[in-house]
Order: C-alpha cells, then sequence, then structure tokens
C-alpha cells in the first residue's frame, strides 16, 4: 500500500510539473508573439516617419488604427465580416467533405490512383481565379459562384496532402497487420487513417488560407459585399487606410480560421505536437 501511495504521488506531481511546464511555454509563445507585432508596428512607424522610399504612399499604423476604428463603428463592416466567413466556412467544409476522402481512396487504392490522378494533376495547375469567367456563366447565381471558387482554391491542396500521408505510411504496418488477420476495413480505421491524419490537417491548414486569398479575389471580381469587396471600394475611393485596414482584418481572419484547424488538429491527434 505504502509503494501505491508514493508512486501516486509521483504521478500527481509528474502530472502538475507537466501542466505547469505546458503552461510556461503557452505563456512565452504569446509573449514572443506579441512582441513581434509590436516590433513590427514600430519598425512600419519609424519607416514612415523617416521617409523610407518604399513606404512613401504607405499609411502610418496610427492612420490605420484610426481607420479601423471608424470601420468598428460601422454596421456594414461586420456584415462583410458575416457574409466572408459563410463564403469561406461553406467552400472550405465542401472541400474538406469531398478532398479528404478522393484523397484517402487515391493513396489506398492504386487502380483508382492510376485512373483519376491524370486528371487531377491536369487541373491542379489551373489557378482558381481562372475558373471565375466559367463559375459566373455555370452556376445560377454569384454566391454559388464565389463558393465554387473557393472550393476549388482549397480543394486541390487537401486532396494533395490526404494523398501523400496515405502513401508516405510503411507498408510493413499494413502487411502485419494483414497477416494477423485484419480486414480492409480495420486496416482502414486503424492504420490508414490515423497515420494520413497530420498530413490531412496539414493540408486543411494550408487550404484555410488559400481559400481566405482566393475569397478576396472573388469578391472583388464578382462579388458585392465581402471584406474583399470593402477593401477594393476603399482603393477605388482613394481611403488608403480603410485599404490597409481591410487587409488587416482579413489577415485576422485567416490567422483566425487557420487558428480554428490547428486547435481540432490538437484534439484529433493528441500523441502529436501542437504545430
Amino acid at each position: 500500500m505504502r509503494l501505491e501511495g508514493v508512486l501516486t504521488a509521483v504521478r500527481v506531481s509528474a502530472a502538475r510539473g507537466t501542466g505547469l511546464r505546458t503552461k510556461r511555454v503557452g505563456s512565452v509563445r504569446v509573449l514572443r508573439g506579441v512582441a513581434g507585432i509590436v516590433g513590427f508596428l514600430g519598425l512600419w512607424e519609424l519607416g514612415v516617419l523617416a521617409h523610407v522610399p518604399i513606404l512613401a504612399q504607405i499609411p502610418a499604423p496610427l492612420e490605420v488604427a484610426r481607420a479601423q476604428w471608424q470601420l468598428l463603428h460601422q454596421a456594414r463592416y461586420y456584415v462583410d465580416w458575416l457574409v466572408s466567413l459563410e463564403r469561406v466556412s461553406a467552400g472550405f467544409l465542401i472541400a474538406a467533405v469531398v478532398g479528404v476522402p478522393l484523397g484517402l481512396l487515391m493513396g489506398w487504392r492504386a487502380k483508382f490512383r492510376y485512373l483519376t490522378f491524370p486528371v487531377f494533376e491536369i487541373l491542379r495547375p489551373i489557378p482558381p481565379l481562372a475558373w471565375v469567367p466559367l463559375s459566373i456563366v455555370f452556376w445560377p447565381t454569384t454566391e454559388s459562384s464565389i463558393v465554387f471558387v473557393i472550393v476549388l482554391g482549397a480543394f486541390f491542396t487537401v486532396v494533395l496532402n490526404t494523398l501523400a500521408g496515405v502513401r508516405a505510411i510503411d507498408q510493413r504496418y499494413i502487411r502485419a497487420a494483414i497477416s494477423l488477420g485484419a480486414t480492409p476495413p480495420t486496416v482502414f480505421r486503424r492504420i490508414i487513417l490515423p497515420g494520413a491524419l497530420p498530413s490531412i490537417f496539414t493540408g486543411l491548414t494550408v487550404g484555410m488560407g488559400i481559400t481566405w486569398s482566393v475569397l478576396i479575389a472573388a469578391e472583388i471580381i464578382a462579388g458585392k459585399s465581402g471584406l474583399g469587396y470593402m477593401t477594393w471600394e476603399a482603393y477605388v475611393a482613394g481611403a488608403f487606410p480603410i485599404i490597409v485596414a481591410g487587409m488587416f482584418s482579413i489577415g485576422v481572419a485567416g490567422y483566425a480560421s487557420s487558428a480554428v484547424v490547428r486547435l481540432v488538429a490538437r484534439y484529433a491527434m493528441p500523441w502529436t505536437k501542437p504545430f
């Protein structure tokens, strides 16, 4: 009993020590991130004040902050946020729901990969924005055409990373499982899917960033609302501080969206280090 008590105390102490170290590391990361942002803004302000040629036409951070403050008091700003988030969410979810199973199937079944991969590789290099004119003609509404372009932006990245994750799995694990009597569904559930998860979430994280890039361009070309259209309107009006404020809003939205994907990855893969 005494030995068990000592072991329990050691485990509790180790768990507490791990928790404290994790909190300390997290605090240091946050402080470093804040320091990096503050340093970037400070260098930007100094560059504008020193009349650095490359920053001659760019407004100073204080001007951008004032423009951002004005936007925060406008109802349309929040509507544009909501519209862009809805478009990105819809396009990203469609790309993930279609792209992940397709990548898993292409990586797991060689015959299916030989049949589909050539077509995939022909379509993949086409920029998503090249599909905008065709999507406007093909889809009945502007909203559906924008979502379609967003889907294309994330789809190929998700599929390719998922395929690479399956192909990187050591085949000895699969052969060993089959030799021990594992059925194909069991091999897929216990080996293929867990082994490919890191690559899948890498593709989803990168794809999320691409969706925002594609969305902004699609809104500028075909949209009448959203953060991208707001930024374009500011450019047409010559309101340069609002342009930078809009770019900042887009960056924050992309960062937050990727953080959500990373959070889901942390819970789906507790055995890996957070990225």
